[in-house]
């Protein structure tokens, strides 16, 4: 049974991938999981691979490690909590004016957001 560490994995489309520790890459579905399961990058798992129509797929996945999560120091995370509300005050303003943040700004700002729900999650 060879064994890998999740590559990602999108939770609401339900699949991602493994890198198996010999490098190949495997299609993982959430149906491989095993009920209640949850996993994100760097989760260890032992799993089955079947050929699928698209390639090599995990048919049964069974967790190992899961990834040790490391949070920020509390006065780190607080301070682009801070940095977030100027950010987002200054979007809400142009937003008023009838001005859209430009495509960069707007992925800019999701990025801190979900570094800081995860860091809040923890």
């Amino acid at each position: 049974m060879p064994t890998g560490r999740v590559k990602w994995f999108d939770a609401g489309k339900g699949f991602g991938f493994v890198t198996a520790d010999d490098g190949e890459q495997v299609f993982l579905h959430s149906s491989a999981l095993p009920a209640g399961a949850e996993v994100a990058p760097g989760t260890r798992l032992d799993f089955d691979v079947v050929d699928g129509r698209k390639g090599k797929q995990v048919l049964k996945a069974r967790l190992i490690e899961a990834p040790a999560r490391i949070r920020r120091n509390p006065e780190k995370t607080a301070s682009m909590i801070e940095d977030v509300i100027r950010v987002l005050e200054d979007t809400s303003n142009g937003l008023r004016h009838g001005r859209y943040p430009d495509s960069g700004h707007s992925h800019r700002v999701a990025e801190v957001l979900r570094a800081i729900a995860d860091d809040l999650e923890g």
